[in-house]
């Protein structure tokens, strides 16, 4: 998108100062940034687990292998 943006149209200020895009935004830009966006149109937050970091999940492919998380200690 190289259109400027206008505040309150494609995106506003949260309660703590971050930018957050509308879906207007989501939808001019014409893809998903995988990022699960609050104003998601591509509906990508209902396909993540919340409690998976975003790198280590592929919601767009469930054919490929799952990634197995091992959360013990590292040995040095």
């Amino acid at each position: 998108m190289t259109k400027k943006l206008i505040e309150s149209i494609h995106y506003y200020l949260n309660s703590e100062g971050l930018m957050v895009f509308t879906e207007k935004y989501h939808t001019e830009r014409g893809h998903c940034c995988q990022s699960g966006c609050a104003h998601c149109p591509y509906d990508f937050k209902s396909k993540i687990d919340p409690t998976i970091p975003a790198e280590l999940q592929n919601p767009w492919n469930k054919d490929e292998e799952e990634i197995e998380i091992y959360d013990g200690p590292i040995e040095e």
